[in-house]
């Protein structure tokens, strides 16, 4: 039954990369554009941390895409110290039209199927995706 899982997820992998790279995006970069359309201007130390990963991954991911256009970097009205990430123009036309595709994509896998069975299935995923969790956590402290 883990094939299984191990297999759908290797699906959904190829499918966000596949998506993303028509943009010119990778699946690291495309986490911090997401997380800036969702929760609007985010200093870096906030997108390490809801990423779970280093400041200096962040702020390589950042300076790519700065460098891409997808991003900037402001002042912190409040902080001196700090910038916030920010998405721009075509960074917010991008992850608009990436939502979009999702939403498209998401009516096409479940079209047909009754609303209790879509629900019943995210429940499981969502079940099964904290175990999995568990585990790895687990492994890790080993």
């Amino acid at each position: 039954m883990l094939e299984r899982v191990f297999a759908f997820a290797a699906s959904v992998q190829q499918y966000m990369e596949a998506g993303l790279a028509g943009h010119g995006l990778s699946r690291a970069r495309a986490t911090v554009v997401w997380l800036v359309y969702r929760g609007g201007p985010q200093t870096q130390r906030a997108l390490a941390q809801a990423i779970g990963v280093t400041a200096r991954n962040v702020t390589a991911l950042v300076d790519g895409l700065e460098e891409s256009g997808f991003v900037r970097r402001v002042a912190h009205p409040e902080d001196r110290r700090a910038l916030l990430v920010q998405l721009t123009d075509q960074g917010r036309a991008v992850t608009a039209g990436l939502a979009a595709e999702y939403e498209r994509h998401s009516a096409y896998l479940f079209a047909g199927l009754p609303d209790e069975q879509v629900r019943q299935f995210v429940a499981t995923m969502d079940m099964v995706m904290g175990r999995l969790t568990q585990v790895a956590t687990a492994i890790e402290g080993r």
